[in-house]
């Protein structure tokens, strides 16, 4: 579906644009009631923006699948259209890697928490820069890129955001078809510390140890001095 000079989608999607945040336009449609399959955008020269409204019919556990479905499938737009010795790698549960820096992230919110119960919604968002804010400059923090510094600077953002809707359905419905194994396998193939020392803190909790890889779920598992520690995908979701 195409909006007035705005991005093209395929069949099952809509778009609606913004000047604000995607991914809370996303949840308040989503508490209205709209169906699944719509795109909240904010498509900007200097930063993209976006979020989609899903509504898996399977319980919690199992629909956060399609977070590590949406990261796939942008890693998989991302390389359709970026130099190919530009590498794009993931940190759990959302973080982008591009050629090692960071470089923009994905998050996740849901009608509900419990793991067991079936979400009347799913909103799954992203953000990622393309080039330094005018005020910025190069260096200020080196732990953190842009697409241009990178050398993706004829990539649109218009045309990633397109893309990821495309490669984003191929990978639901490897989902639906196959299960979570490609889904699994693929995520970890572009781990950024697999196998190495690594730290996450959500929801005000830290936790620490080498990354052994990723629970049936989605879930990190880490190997700490005490054993083996899982920390599941839910932990993602942000309070709405």
């Amino acid at each position: 579906m195409m909006e007035d000079g705005g991005p093209s989608f395929p069949p099952l999607l809509s778009g609606e644009a913004t000047d604000g945040d995607p991914f809370a336009l996303a949840v308040a449609r989503a508490k209205e009631g709209t169906d699944a399959g719509l795109i909240t955008h904010r498509v900007r020269p200097d930063r993209l923006a976006a979020a989609v409204v899903l509504a898996p019919e399977t319980p919690l556990r199992d629909a956060l699948a399609m977070v590590l479905a949406a990261m796939n499938g942008f890693a998989d737009a991302f390389g359709a259209l970026s130099p190919s010795e530009v590498a794009c790698q993931f940190v759990w549960p959302g973080g982008i890697r591009i050629n090692g820096a960071r470089c923009g992230s994905f998050r996740a919110a849901a009608s509900t928490t419990n793991p067991a119960n079936e979400p009347d919604w799913l909103v799954i968002g992203f953000e990622v820069p393309f080039f330094a804010e005018a005020d910025a400059e190069p260096g200020d923090n080196p732990e953190e890129t842009t697409l241009w510094d990178e050398g993706c600077s004829e990539i649109e953002p218009l045309r990633l955001l397109e893309s990821w809707s495309r490669h984003l359905l191929v990978w639901i419905h490897e989902w639906e078809e196959t299960g979570m194994s490609r889904l699994h396998e693929d995520w970890l193939g572009r781990a950024f510390t697999m196998g190495e020392d690594t730290a996450v803190t959500l929801g005000g909790r830290s936790h620490e140890g080498t990354m052994l890889g990723l629970d049936e779920a989605g879930g990190l598992l880490l190997k700490t001095g005490t054993g083996t520690e899982l920390v599941p995908l839910t932990e993602i979701l942000e309070e709405v």
